[in-house]
């Protein structure tokens, strides 16, 4: 069965391409102007820009809400008020952005790893962190495309929800001691057979000519290295947020704004990897939830489970999470 949308891709485009115009504008005034000369980002640049830019989601997701009074008042929906799905439409955006920002977290416990391995300066790390902001754009906006098509299909929906399931579980049982090893991932080592790579970094070029041969630098393959991340990460996340709405159009924008806020967020944590010893396990639960929301609990409320008691059980199971590793900090690992 084909779900009715609120949002046809037809007829609202234009938000698409501008909240997109709109994204990009903020990503070129980050490096073109705020962060033009590199520098090492310290705590208090990351704290403020990351709470900028959730205050612009925030502020985009009011906007949201009066942009889909307006449209649905003259496209008025069948089954529910104007007023209800106004709103239901910014908890949606909300729930979205809730569950992509705090996901990325686990992208940032790898992004920590691999720009250690690849030794990348700390002034260099937001330009590498920016282009594969970049990247992450266009990979989600892909997987944004293709759910909204084969989730049509309500086979897909089920077989999405069990693997989130699956991976809430195995998020959870993770080894927390394995790392992660780009020198085993077949990709870069196919990459550094087919392009010449530096062994020193060059500033902040990802490319160099030396002896009159293009050679890429350890930045580009920590680069390459960051989206394979961000692709393998963006197939649990983009399903959790289609898990809560069925309407690619909160799906994308809710993940452009999380993944604006990403960098920021990398350079709020980098140094507190293990202060959040047990937020692994309220990811796990989230994703598990939404999984259990695609293949069961959104048949058992007519089609929609709903959003508000979806919305305060991310929030609260995230907060005890946080909370939890606060109180309890990681006990040190002994070596004997």
């Amino acid at each position: 069965m084909i779900p009715v949308r609120l949002f046809p891709f037809d007829e609202v485009w234009s938000v698409y391409l501008f909240t997109t115009l709109l994204i990009c504008g903020f990503l070129a005034l980050d490096l073109g102007f705020l962060h033009k000369k590199a520098h090492r980002v310290g705590m208090r640049e990351a704290t403020t820009f990351a709470v900028i830019w959730v205050i612009v989601a925030l502020l985009y997701n009011v906007a949201l809400y009066f942009w889909s009074l307006w449209f649905l008042g003259n496209h008025p929906p069948v089954g529910i008020s104007v007023e209800d799905a106004a709103k239901r439409t910014a908890m949606e955006f909300l729930a979205g952005y809730v569950i992509e920002y705090s996901l990325s977290v686990d992208n940032i416990f790898v992004f920590v790893v691999v720009l250690n391995y690849f030794a990348v300066p700390p002034e260099f790390r937001h330009r590498v962190l920016y282009f594969g902001i970049l990247g992450a754009l266009v990979f989600r906006a892909l997987f944004i495309g293709l759910g909204a098509i084969v989730l049509q299909f309500q086979w897909v929906v089920i077989a999405l929800g069990l693997f989130l399931i699956f991976t809430g579980y195995r998020v959870m049982v993770a080894d927390d001691s394995k790392t992660v090893d780009p020198d085993k991932n077949f990709l870069i080592k196919w990459l550094r057979r087919v392009i010449p790579v530096t062994p020193k970094i060059h500033g902040q070029n990802f490319f160099v000519r030396e002896d009159n041969v293009l050679k890429a630098t350890p930045l580009f393959i920590a680069l390459v290295f960051l989206e394979l991340t961000d692709v393998v990460f963006a197939l649990d996340s983009v399903p959790a947020v289609f898990a809560i709405t069925n309407e690619p159009l909160i799906v994308f924008t809710s993940n452009m704004f999380a993944i604006l806020g990403l960098r920021n967020l990398y350079f709020l944590l980098a140094e507190a990897v293990d202060l959040f010893h047990l937020l692994k396990y309220g990811l796990g639960i989230v994703l598990m939830f939404v999984g259990l929301k695609m293949t069961v609990l959104n048949k058992m409320w007519d089609g929609h489970f709903p959003i508000s008691f979806s919305l305060a059980f991310i929030l609260t199971v995230l907060a005890i999470a946080i909370g939890g590793s606060l109180l309890f900090p990681k006990k040190p690992s002994s070596h004997t």
